[in-house]
């Protein structure tokens, strides 16, 4: 008898998930141990342990989503960094690509490198871009540079020369030369992290591989000790960005591909659960207690971006506007995010115009009605005001609360300044926040070329079952899934996800008249690195899947879309789905006579586990709701209505709401015009049926 287990790191809680024989399912939800956070996993799993009757021997493997890495980013307390880069080209890094998040506000200011400029070093040396070496290496002034950063008390060092992508010898020379002078430093050079190119990209993803990559390594040595010392010797998995799972050393060594690894997990689990339940077209929404988040399932596949922004406020993808945070250039699922949460403070603006987050109370001192200390209205205190909560307590009992301090900060905050009543002060921030992750579901969806209309709504994360049937009915979709805990479901889309390997390189080529063997060979090459790598971690040829795309533009433009190809699939092929991708995320195409260009060719290796990741349905604890019924609060035209609180077991037949469904890790509520009931998986299924009357 063995089970898996899996623990994901919010700003708020830290969830942990295990599946055990029959699809037996245990949860718990424990508060984030900000500066410690291995401290909370290993706690919280003996507690699990305990609850669920196994013991940590029978653990078979341990999978982890951290924001580890994404803290060091945004709170600049990564390693102290050095770069050696191409003589003349230092300021790469500071420069960037002259791309603003607000065009017009001449006070915007770039956000300060995470390399200072004395650590940033040139040596003499030049690749141009066929690979041809037009300047050898300065091996003296390579020596120098390196003596001089490691004077200044560098911890890692990134190396990012022009066009190595296409001639990696000078990198792989001045790697050795490191080695040779400072044994054991943390180095990182851009043909092991990108090999591809664009200068700026390439040099920032290479510098935070450096950054973080320090940080995250003692993170995951100390957990590592911690989980050996608690008796748990399976080996340990992190969550990529992209949605696949690589082993803790690997993502030690390549830190960049674990930065986004927590809003990854859900989508990877809603994914899971679509191909489970048949819903082909998807939107996820995560909210948390600090964030939301939404990502797009369609055709059964997750949509991924090329590269993303850490710190840049809303997290954009590959959109229009960038350029705030810093820049990543690695596959990762297509998210769009906001500051908003069930800590998400509620405050008046100097117009005296009410605000909701991105400002957050976090896990301390938390909402109001948790009694820590923390004055400000939250999200949670507008739901419990509104009755949408337990008004006693929450995580099935464990964390008690005091509504009416809930009322009254309220009251005093916002209400009172604003010269309405309680519930209705609480209902417009209700609607505030709603407002702005509707944001994020626009971001994926409608400014992506999707019609929202066309998908269902998957709804996790600890609020996310409390918000989904008002914000679907405001997109004008029909039909909400909430899956079995979904409080945790970042966490259970852990125990969903596959080991993968991404691969990538730049292959600039005409896709007209190119000969397709060249492409064929070109891919095949990626392929068999694939499969080694996946070999060396001990999957056999019969569990390793391949998928192949490509990233493709009209020649002349600076931004690339990506399409999949299989093999045997020639150029023609491809041009023509690149143009009809094109024409659906941009609404047209070039002409037949426009050159079409391929950029990069990417894989991924995919090990293919030996039995299936989640069991026919899961069976979640159970909890009983601690009242029958509660008045909960809809809007001026509805308001008060005595709503049904239950448990999601006492779904046998289709309910209207108004209800309220009370579970251990979240509530779900169903509000009147919609109807709710349970589906084979045991999703709670959530049909819209328009604007309520009252």
């Amino acid at each position: 008898m063995s089970w898996r287990v899996s623990a994901d790191i919010g700003g708020t809680f830290t969830d942990l998930v295990a599946i055990g024989p029959g699809g037996a399912l245990r949860t718990k939800k424990v508060s984030s141990s900000v500066g410690d956070y291995g401290r909370a996993i290993v706690e919280g799993l003996d507690e699990l342990f305990a609850e669920a009757g196994f013991v940590a021997a029978e653990v078979e493997e341990v999978l982890h989503a951290t924001t580890v890495a994404s803290n060091a980013i945004l709170e600049h307390k990564g390693a102290r960094t050095g770069l050696i880069t191409t003589a003349g080209f230092r300021d790469v890094l500071e420069i960037r690509t002259l791309r603003m998040p607000r065009l017009y506000d001449l006070g915007w200011e770039k956000p300060a490198p995470l390399v200072p400029r004395h650590l940033r070093l040139g040596v003499a040396e030049r690749v141009n871009v066929r690979g041809e070496v037009e300047t050898p290496l300065d091996e003296a002034g390579a020596v120098v540079a390196v003596d001089e950063l490691l004077a200044e008390g560098v911890e890692a060092i990134a190396v990012c020369f022009l066009h190595s992508y296409a001639n990696p010898a000078h990198e792989r020379r001045l790697g050795e030369i490191i080695a040779a002078r400072a044994p054991g430093l943390p180095v990182s050079l851009s043909v092991d992290v990108l090999p591809e190119m664009k200068e700026y990209e390439r040099t920032s993803t290479t510098v935070i591989n450096s950054y973080i990559g320090p940080v995250l390594g003692r993170y995951l040595a100390s957990l590592a000790r911690d989980l050996a010392g608690a008796g748990l010797a399976a080996p340990l998995l992190l969550m990529q960005s992209s949605g696949g799972l690589m082993p803790a050393a690997e993502a030690a060594r390549l830190p960049v591909h674990v930065v986004e690894s927590g809003p990854a997990a859900g989508v990877v689990g809603a994914q899971a659960l679509a191909k489970r339940i048949g819903v082909p077209d998807a939107i996820s929404f995560d909210m948390g207690g600090t964030t939301a988040k939404a990502g797009v399932i369609e055709g059964y596949e997750v949509t991924r971006a090329g590269e993303y922004s850490v710190g840049g406020g809303i997290m954009v993808g590959s959109r229009l506007l960038s350029g705030a945070g810093y820049q990543l250039k690695v596959p990762a699922i297509d998210l769009a995010e906001v500051g908003a949460g069930g800590g998400s403070l509620i405050w008046l603006d100097a117009a005296g115009a009410p605000q909701v987050g991105p400002e957050s109370a976090g896990a301390m001192p938390g909402p109001v009605c948790y009694g820590r200390g923390n004055a400000q209205p939250t999200v949670t205190d507008a739901n419990v005001v509104l009755g949408y909560l337990n008004p006693h307590a929450l995580v099935g009992g464990a964390l008690p609360i005091d509504a009416s301090a809930s009322r009254a900060a309220i009251i005093a905050k916002i209400a009172g300044p604003l010269g309405l009543g309680a519930e209705d002060a609480a209902h417009g921030a209700h609607l505030i926040a709603a407002s702005n992750m509707i944001r994020a579901i626009k971001a994926v969806s409608s400014e992506r070329g999707r019609d929202p209309r066309g998908f269902a709504l998957v709804a996790f994360g600890g609020n996310g079952p409390l918000f989904a049937a008002g914000m679907a009915r405001a997109l004008g979709m029909t039909r909400v899934v909430v899956p079995p805990s979904a409080g945790v479901f970042s966490a259970l889309g852990l125990l969903a996800s596959d080991v993968e390997v991404h691969l990538s390189r730049s292959w600039r080529r005409l896709a007209r008249g190119l000969d397709p063997a060249a492409l064929e060979a070109a891919a095949a090459a990626l392929e068999a690195e694939a499969r080694a790598r996946l070999a060396a971690q001990g999957f056999p040829p019969a569990r390793i899947g391949i998928r192949r795309a490509a990233t493709l533009r009209y020649q002349g433009q600076s931004f690339e879309l990506q399409v999949g190809f299989a093999a045997g699939e020639g150029p023609g092929v491809v041009e023509e789905r690149y143009g009809a991708e094109h024409e659906r995320t941009y609404g047209h195409r070039a002409g037949a006579e426009e050159p079409v260009e391929f950029v990069t060719l990417q894989v991924i290796g995919i090990g293919l586990p030996d039995r299936p990741r989640l069991p026919d349905r899961l069976s979640p604890h159970a909890i009983a709701p601690t009242q029958p019924s509660r008045p909960a609060f809809f809007g001026r035209a509805l308001g008060w209505r005595e709503t049904a609180v239950i448990a999601r077991g006492a779904l046998v037949a289709p309910r209207p709401g108004p209800v309220i469904i009370e579970e251990y890790d979240c509530t779900c509520l169903v509000p009147p015009g919609a109807t709710a009931s349970l589906d084979g998986f045991g999703n709670i299924v959530i049909d819209i049926e328009g604007e309520p009357s009252a």
